[in-house]
């Protein structure tokens, strides 16, 4: 199994950054892909941005240019920054990551979630 745990999110002003992490742990062979998603209320959980294990990165056209995904591998941690933060970036922030386990098949997992709130 794989255990995530996120940390980071919180209450900013609009133009403001934060940064949020996930840290994947347990029996984990390869992490393939590391990303996060958002949902706000009354929304669908969409993906913002996602990276894979050869370093290549997705985000949505939304926060382009904004938001930076980064990953560790030798602490099997993703990374978002977030920077020029909007209202419209206000979500519960999750972390989905596709991982093999040892002596098991691919399988994706998802952190508890976090709440970004951008308000004045």
């Amino acid at each position: 199994q794989v255990q995530l745990v996120e940390s980071g999110g919180g209450l900013v002003q609009p133009g403001g950054s934060l940064r949020l992490s996930c840290a994947a742990s347990g029996s984990i062979f390869s992490i393939y892909a590391m990303g996060w998603y958002r949902q706000a209320p009354g929304k669908q959980r969409e993906l913002v941005a996602v990276i894979l294990s050869g370093g290549s990165t997705n985000y949505v056209d939304s926060v382009k240019g904004r938001f930076t995904i980064s990953r560790d591998n030798a602490k099997n941690t993703v990374y978002l920054q977030m920077n020029r933060l909007l209202p419209e970036d206000t979500a519960v922030y999750y972390c989905n990551v596709g991982a093999t386990v040892v002596a098991g098949s691919l399988g994706f997992y998802w952190g508890q979630g976090t709440q970004v709130t951008v308000s004045s």
